[in-house]
């Protein structure tokens, strides 16, 4: 069966969540007057990364809500575990307002885009909120582009879980063997696409931009730019038949 849609990972596949990140929080430090806290910018974004992994993966285990992920990870940043979420909500949005400044779109983005807009729909699933990427995608000048924006969020379920990406199928109606999906996690993204009977395309932009670096999993199609996404799309997806995808 045909490739009909291609889903999209958001951070660090579109959007340059990692340099942003980076930008944004050696800004907001110099601000806050944490600039020599931590040693070093680096070793102070290492911790921030280290914090948002583990609040994270409490919130996509169902431990705590969206909310309360963040605070966490501003009181054991600050090492401040009785800061009040009031003040760790303030803390954070001060951090979200650098951030923010810092945002771009990757240059291989629009012109992939604009180049399967004909042949393909699109879509995107986050292991995010609808609140936090709707508003992102539009900022960027992208959301116009996709026809559904699914978020784990408003699912309650996540990435690699294979119910968010069928939920993500299912929002589009169609089956996960018409659907692609691309991103930059080879665990999260790509392998999760594949159980879940997606093609699975793993964005491998290289070191510093979120993946840990490693080989692609098994079935599992490995690029190194969105220039290749076309040409993959169009050929051997079906890892050794051709496959007709147009």
């Amino acid at each position: 069966m045909p490739i009909r849609a291609v889903l999209w990972d958001i951070d660090d596949t579109l959007f340059d969540y990692s340099g942003a990140d980076t930008a944004g929080l050696e800004a907001h430090l110099a601000q806050e007057g944490l600039a020599g806290r931590y040693g070093s910018a680096r070793r102070a974004l290492e911790l921030w990364r280290a914090y948002t992994d583990r609040h994270w993966g409490r919130f996509a285990a169902g431990e705590v809500d969206f909310q309360e992920q963040r605070r966490d990870r501003v009181r054991d940043f600050l090492e401040r575990p009785a800061l009040s979420g009031a003040l760790a909500d303030a803390w954070f949005d001060r951090y979200v307002a650098h951030y923010k400044a810092a945002w771009a779109v990757f240059p291989d983005v629009v012109p992939v885009l604009d180049l399967l807009a004909g042949t393909h729909r699109h879509g995107v699933l986050s292991n995010s909120s609808f609140a936090n990427q709707d508003p992102k995608l539009r900022f960027l000048g992208l959301r116009e582009r996709f026809e559904v924006l699914v978020c784990a969020a408003e699912l309650g379920c996540s990435k690699p879980d294979a119910a968010a990406f069928l939920a993500a199928c299912e929002a589009m109606g169609l089956a996960p063997d018409e659907v692609a999906y691309v991103g930059d996690q080879p665990e999260i993204d790509a392998r999760g696409a594949r159980d879940a009977g997606l093609v699975a395309v793993w964005l491998d932009r290289g070191e510093g931009r979120g993946a840990r670096p490693g080989p692609a999993p098994e079935r599992v199609h490995r690029i190194t730019g969105l220039a290749q996404l076309p040409a993959l799309l169009a050929g051997d997806t079906r890892f050794g038949a051709r496959s007709g995808i147009r």
